[in-house]
């Protein structure tokens, strides 16, 4: 049986730090706030991936304040998620994510998150679609204040977890 969960991450965008989506750095004069290294993209497909398996979200999962988890990886923050979900016999079917950010211009970049992503889950990158658009102009996201990101995971479900 398939199982599908969504997720949905955004920061706002300050000086001083890196920009990093998918594992991937972005080159721009701002990153993303947060206790990690506030990577939205692997933060909404970890809610996703938790969400599809009934496991709960990222802040139950990983803490919002862990000192051990200061400007941690969410790229490894995801591996190690999806680490717990496959050995409880899960097995992703696909993953879809779309961005949503003003500027930087990402679409460059998508390429590098895709392989990245396919490699933390361990699935071909024919599983995996990142893309990005923007807000518009609308709202904090159109003023380019933050960065967004909706995230779709379908799982197969392990033999006695399918309902």
């Amino acid at each position: 049986m398939m199982r599908v969960g969504v997720g949905w991450d955004m920061h706002r965008l300050v000086p001083g730090r890196p920009l990093v989506l998918g594992g991937v750095t972005v080159p721009s004069p701002r990153g993303l706030e947060g206790h990690s290294d506030a990577d939205t993209l692997c933060h909404a497909l970890i809610d996703a991936l938790l969400g599809a398996a009934a496991g709960g979200d990222i802040g139950r999962r990983f803490g919002v304040d862990d000192p051990a988890r200061a400007g941690a990886s969410s790229l490894l923050l995801l591996g190690e998620a999806w680490g717990t979900l496959r050995a409880q016999g899960y097995r992703v079917l696909n993953v879809d994510a779309t961005l949503l950010a003003e500027s930087p211009r990402l679409s460059p970049h998508l390429p590098g998150m895709v392989a990245n992503l396919a490699s933390a889950l361990g699935v071909g990158t024919d599983r995996v679609n990142v893309k990005a658009t923007t807000a518009k102009g609308m709202g904090w996201l159109g003023a380019g204040e933050g960065i967004a990101c909706i995230a779709v995971a379908a799982l197969a479900a392990p033999a006695g977890r399918e309902a």
